[in-house]
């Protein structure tokens, strides 16, 4: 399912057209700080005037994530999550995997945002729990009854995988998603290839060809969560972010605002009954009112494909996808780019130019752990990367010994990890991104014994 879709369009792009003119209809300032101030007790059409608490609450039950306030001109990232629909057919009660997952992020100083899907089968560890498919970490959260519940554990797990902070998340019911798009008169979109869809809570199933096609709502649905055609998983996610991009350009052309005010009402009723997030009504109009004003050029959509991953299987003999680090990067960086060129750590991977200077450019704090027998290691080494003009702030022993040499990122430091990497000759498999921003230091290196019987200390 595409939660992203819905959010970042119809809460977004909707919320900056519908509900601006929607508070404007009722003779109400939108105030530039806690939110519209509703007054009056008429709305268009005759329809009730929502509770003004609506705009300053979050739109999710209680014991949810806290959102942290924004300013309105920092960056923000939003965790979008649809979740699996044979999960919520059994029992919409019980606790669900996700099916698809976004991450939306926006530079209000840059004017730039970028879009990044994230594959449902991908292989990592899950904070507090074991590997397993980043899927099950919305599972996990709420089937253990963790604070903030599933979307909690799925943000801090995709914060652990990307190594950036996350502020929100957002996850849309299906009727919500399907009712929002009829009520817009459906959406033109181009389908690639002839493929059979089939709608949610419905038997059977039929063809969709070629071409462009006007969707209404439980078709269109039915099309972006599509995994059976060309590409799975990989082409689904490159589907959904089309979709996105076409429902903006559609509702920001002109001819739409007749529409969307005249069904203000009914669009209002649908977002604060069917998405779940821990944005206010107040923060989703200060994000439509930024979303307008960006070019489309500038904004990024990138998937994490079958490039940047290793196809292979599970112990238990699950189809996972092993995430390579490195790759996984330079996607992260791709979205999160504040021009149309390379971003940081592309430059830092494929940069023409001196790699200490670029190291030391980052000021990385460095942690150094002997997990070997061999005494005094720690110390040596650390002595060692101090010369080379490395910032070793902590040193010690590890909590138990290590065959191999890790790296452990906390914050983002490419330069600084590419250049341990090198010399210490640590493959991208043994690099891990733990993101944690209040660390003391930035980057985690365990000595293990390939270390401790190779290398270049005196």
């Amino acid at each position: 399912m595409i939660g992203l879709a819905v959010l970042i369009i119809a809460t977004i792009v909707t919320g900056l057209v519908v509900v601006r003119n929607l508070v404007a209809s009722w003779n109400a300032p939108v105030s530039s700080g806690a939110g519209p101030a509703i007054s009056g007790t008429g709305a268009p059409g005759g329809a009730k005037t929502p509770d003004s608490k609506l705009y300053t609450a979050p739109l999710q039950s209680k014991g949810m994530p806290t959102a942290p306030p924004w300013d309105g001109n920092s960056r923000i990232s939003i965790l979008v999550m649809g979740l699996d629909y044979r999960d919520w057919q059994d029992n919409p009660d019980a606790p669900s995997r996700t099916d698809s997952m976004m991450l939306f992020t926006i530079d209000p100083a840059n004017k730039t945002a970028g879009i990044l899907s994230i594959p449902r089968d991908l292989w990592v560890l899950i904070p507090g729990f074991d590997y397993a498919k980043i899927n099950q970490a919305y599972f996990l959260g709420a089937a253990n009854k963790l604070p903030g519940g599933g979307p909690a554990l799925a943000v801090k797990t995709v914060e652990q995988v990307l190594n950036v902070p996350i502020q929100y998340y957002a996850q849309i019911d299906f009727d919500a998603f399907a009712k929002m798009i009829d009520e817009l008169g459906g959406i033109d979109v181009y389908v690639h290839q002839t493929m059979r869809v089939s709608l949610v809570g419905k038997a059977g199933s039929f063809e969709l060809k070629p071409g462009v096609q006007t969707l209404d709502g439980p078709t269109l649905l039915a099309y972006v969560r599509n995994r059976y055609t060309d590409g799975n998983d990989f082409a689904r996610s490159q589907r959904q972010q089309e979709v996105i991009m076409t429902i903006r350009d559609e509702i920001l052309q002109l001819n739409m605002l007749p529409t969307l005010i005249a069904k203000a009402p009914a669009l209002y009723e649908e977002l604060a009954g069917g998405v779940h997030t821990n944005l206010t009504l107040d923060q989703i109009i200060k994000l439509a009112i930024l979303a307008e004003s960006l070019d489309r050029s500038r904004i990024h959509t990138v998937v994490i494909d079958s490039t940047d991953v290793m196809d292979t299987y599970s112990s238990d003999g699950q189809a996972i996808l092993i995430p390579i680090p490195d790759r996984i990067r330079i996607r992260r960086d791709e979205a999160y780019s504040n021009t149309g060129g390379q971003a940081p750590i592309i430059q830092a991977t494929q940069a023409v130019g001196d790699p200490v200077k670029l190291m030391k450019s980052e000021n990385a704090r460095l942690a150094v752990r002997n997990g070997t027998a061999t005494s005094g290691l720690a110390n040596d080494t650390a002595d060692y990367f101090k010369k080379q003009g490395l910032d070793v702030v902590d040193q010690s022993n590890a909590d138990q010994t290590y065959a191999t040499s890790l790296i452990y990122v906390y914050t983002n430091k490419p330069y600084t990890v590419r250049y341990l990497a090198d010399l210490m000759k640590i493959p991208n498999s043994r690099i891990f991104n733990k993101f944690n921003p209040d660390s003391k230091f930035d980057v985690e290196v365990i000595l293990g014994v390939d270390w401790a019987y190779k290398n270049p200390l005196p």
